[in-house]
């Protein structure tokens, strides 16, 4: 048995070409834009949505994943179950193979996930049942394009198994705001575009009130969906309807129509997650001369431990409030003679700062693709620096021109994304680069763009850091002015 999951329905569901399927994506995630996002300071965790061929229920599914785009990075993990339609299986059937792939590469499976559910009795280990499932696959495409190639996949295809047993499976794989459940399901089949319209209604509400009896001709995708909605009610989340149409109004056909739904469950705001005004500024600025020092010392000594070389005990460092908190930051480090030895971080604030802090310096010395790991005989010299980020603000820009009025040169942070492609600038490069023109063209440079293209699918974004370094030996904060 191969390694890998050859990608079953392109060419019949969604496009085979890449080209042509990347801009079908386009088209179903930009219809998306305007739909309503919730503002918890985190990533739903779980979705509802269809598998049908794209033309007939893409720009539904897009209502779903398009707002992912800002969790790319912090999102690592998709868990996505899905009904089986022609294989049949007595219980959860997973895969052996190591990837699953599509028209826009190779998705790994998250291997160590799957073998934590080899104990419980509902599961089976056959491939056959992935082999030619669509209602996996056409979810595929989606994630890669708003999650890039940083996630992993745990994919289940759900026969005959109750509530309880699928409720069991997702308590395993539930995850912190890493983890990602999508459930895979379409709505009434075959009825008249009214009759339809009324059925699906009645399923929807009963999904958002965590009926865990659907039935088949209510949802295809009941089995795991009963499940899962036990899960999440257990867990607290909150249901949210993003959309709700049938196949009749893409296709005119509303003799006999497929509905599809999509559907948000979204977990409590993060905690102190509040607007960020200017009083909240003053406190940042005052809490700095504590915070500073601390994360780089966190950061200095998470590497130094790593190397093997002394450090002093991290239980013996102070506390703070911020710690717990949730948090983005950039881990820089320079060599002795100031050049660049790496830097990695996180643009979204997905967990508690004093764990990404250690996450983003590890990766940074020993993880950053463009160099080669950092070694002990180097570290007496080296230099780190870490970046604190607010959260990211989109720019209504919508040339290149208004992008260059609009960046503001030795302040802003920048993120420019196109198509699934994401590169990023914090403000210390303006000191290279001060200006804008030149910024913005090495920034679409690294984002592996032509040089020169702008067109409606640009986004940009900007944010504002307060870096601390040990360059003086103090730690102290620099908040880029606004």
């Amino acid at each position: 048995m191969t390694n890998l999951r050859p990608a079953a329905v392109a060419g019949s569901f969604y496009p085979a070409d890449p080209q042509d399927l990347r801009q079908a994506l386009a088209g179903h995630l930009a219809a998306a834009e305007d739909g309503a996002h919730a503002d918890t300071g985190r990533p739903p965790k779980m979705l509802v949505l269809p598998h049908a061929g794209y033309i007939y229920s893409g720009d539904v599914a897009g209502l779903g994943y398009a707002p992912l785009a800002r969790w790319r990075g912090c999102i690592t993990r998709v868990v996505l179950l899905g009904p089986v339609h022609r294989v049949p299986v007595r219980g959860l059937a997973a895969p052996t193979v190591g990837a699953f792939e599509t028209p826009l590469g190779r998705v790994p499976l998250d291997t160590a996930a799957l073998d934590s559910l080899r104990n419980l009795r509902q599961m089976v280990w056959s491939d056959l049942p992935h082999a030619h499932e669509h209602s996996l696959e056409v979810h595929l495409p989606f994630l890669q394009a708003v999650l890039g190639t940083g996630f992993s996949l745990v994919p289940l295809a759900v026969g005959d198994a109750g509530p309880a047993a699928v409720a069991e499976v997702l308590e395993r794989l539930w995850g912190g705001d890493e983890t990602l459940i999508v459930i895979s399901s379409d709505l009434s089949h075959f009825l008249p575009y009214a009759r339809a319209q009324a059925r699906d209604h009645a399923t929807v509400q009963r999904i958002l009130h965590f009926a865990s009896d659907l039935q088949g001709d209510e949802a295809c995708g009941a089995a795991p969906l009963n499940g899962a909605l036990r899960v999440a009610q257990r867990h607290g989340l909150t249901p949210r309807l993003l959309g709700l149409r049938n196949s009749g109004d893409s296709t005119g056909d509303r003799e006999r129509v497929v509905g599809y739904g999509a559907i948000a469950f979204d977990p409590a705001p993060a905690a102190g997650d509040d607007t960020h005004d200017e009083d909240e500024a003053a406190t940042d600025d005052a809490s700095d001369a504590a915070l500073g020092p601390l994360l780089v010392d966190t950061a200095r000594r998470t590497i130094a431990d790593a190397l093997g070389l002394p450090a002093a005990d991290a239980a013996s460092l102070p506390d703070h409030p911020a710690l717990h908190q949730p948090g983005a930051t950039f881990v820089t480090l320079h060599d002795a003679a100031g050049g660049l030895r790496g830097c990695i971080g996180q643009l979204e604030a997905c967990q508690p700062l004093g764990e990404d802090v250690r996450a983003n310096a590890l990766a940074a010395a020993f993880s950053d693709p463009r160099f080669t790991p950092l070694r002990a005989r180097e570290w007496p010299g080296t230099q780190l620096e870490v970046s604190l980020l607010d959260a990211p603000e989109e720019l209504d820009v919508h040339s290149e021109a208004d992008a260059l009025a609009a960046l503001r040169p030795g302040i802003d942070g920048v993120i420019l994304e196109w198509r699934g492609r994401r590169a990023t600038f914090l403000p210390q490069v303006w000191a290279q680069l001060p200006d804008p023109a030149r910024f913005l063209a090495a920034l679409r440079h690294k984002a592996g763009l032509p040089a020169g293209l702008w067109d409606d699918d640009v986004r940009l974004s900007r944010y504002r850091v307060r870096s601390f370094s040990d360059h003086d030996g103090t730690g102290h904060g620099r908040r880029r002015p606004s």
